[in-house]
């Protein structure tokens, strides 16, 4: 089974010359742009930019396995990996077409603020129902934990 097909959310992703480094390959901080291009497509499926509330980063990391060269397309598959109260943490995988293989993976935790008041709000229910949902177009079951806040 092909990997990427276990992430509902694949955004294509091509390499532009400008984004390779002084070493000539991809800089480090690029992929962290492409990985939010990711989450963004991610949030678009679900409409989440025209709710009463906004995603905001809380942390991010990202392995870097292989380098990543001009030309290249990448395809970064999304999912979410746990939903808690007010947060989800989401998983990426970078895959390289020029080199058939995963070249980076990321997580992000993301946290949900009400727009007004700009402060953490449990996730509404209706984006958690369409977060499911779209989790099991792939058969992919989600962790669930509340949050102690």
């Amino acid at each position: 089974m092909n990997i990427l097909e276990e992430y509902p959310v694949i955004h294509v992703q091509n390499v532009a010359w400008g984004d390779m480094d002084a070493f000539g390959h991809v800089n480090n901080v690029i992929y962290y742009r492409y990985i939010e291009s990711s989450r963004i497509s991610y949030f678009d499926r679900l409409n989440v930019f025209a709710l009463d509330v906004l995603p905001v980063v809380a942390s991010s990391q990202c392995k870097y396995l292989k380098p990543v060269y001009y030309p290249d397309v990448l395809k970064i598959a999304v999912r979410v990996e746990e939903m808690r109260n007010s947060a989800i943490r989401m998983h990426y995988l970078l895959f390289s077409e020029q080199q058939r293989q995963v070249v980076a993976t990321a997580e992000a935790v993301v946290v949900f603020v009400d727009k007004v008041q700009m402060q953490k709000t449990p996730i509404p229910n209706h984006l958690r129902d369409s977060i499911i949902d779209l989790e099991q177009s792939v058969h992919h079951i989600l962790t669930s934990t509340q949050d102690n806040h």
